[in-house]
């Protein structure tokens, strides 16, 4: 394959590789279905930020490191586990929280709504994922052959971040329609709680290696 063959060759392998269901996406869908299209956006750039940096980290040739070391590869998985957890319990308080003010009991105003925080929640959720680093490293590498120049590495890192940016995003406007606001609005508590068990269970997988 020409250069521009091998591009869209791994446009399309990256873009079913993010939409694979993970963190990420299950963490993108709640925000974007509970918090609407502007905090979505920002933790699309958040996610993007992330993978910013496993995309360096990947494409530079360090995620062999993380591979061999079984102390930091342990110490990831339990911190990720971790924050998985955290977002969880989160989940499941406001799954709560939103079922209070459906039955009209008085709830106290969150700050989801704060700029930082969607983009906080993001960044975290893939700077945490143990995975996002290999799996760039073993997609990268057929594209990386001996002699390749930064212009290439630099294109491949383009694709990954920004094509992952552009279809996150699309993907929070798209969940902006009616239809779906209104099967959300009646049925958030079931769903902030489905989400909250797959990050469970997401955590829980982590921890079994």
């Amino acid at each position: 394959m020409n250069g521009a063959d091998s591009l869209v060759a791994f446009a399309g392998l990256m873009a079913l590789g993010q939409f694979s269901p993970g963190p990420d996406m299950l963490l993108l869908t709640r925000t974007a279905w509970r918090e609407g299209a502007t905090n979505g956006l920002r933790m699309a750039c958040g996610i993007a930020c992330g993978l910013a940096v496993h995309a360096t980290i990947a494409i530079g040739g360090l995620a062999f490191a993380f591979q061999r070391s079984s102390a930091f590869d342990a110490a990831l998985r339990w911190l990720a586990a971790g924050y998985l957890l955290w977002l969880a319990a989160g989940l499941i308080r406001s799954s709560q929280r939103h079922a209070a003010n459906v039955t009209g009991v008085d709830e106290p105003v969150g700050r989801d709504d704060t700029p930082r925080r969607p983009f906080l929640r993001g960044l975290l959720c893939n700077l945490l994922n143990p995975k996002a680093a290999w799996f760039l490293a073993a997609v990268t590498a057929p594209f990386l052959a001996d002699g390749t120049t930064r212009a290439w590495a630099l294109a491949l890192w383009s694709v990954i971040v920004l094509q992952g940016f552009v279809l996150w995003s699309l993907w929070v406007l798209l969940l902006q329609h009616r239809a779906f606001k209104r099967a959300y609005g009646r049925a958030a508590p079931w769903i902030d709680g489905v989400f909250a068990i797959a990050l469970a269970l997401l955590a829980l997988r982590l921890l079994a290696g």
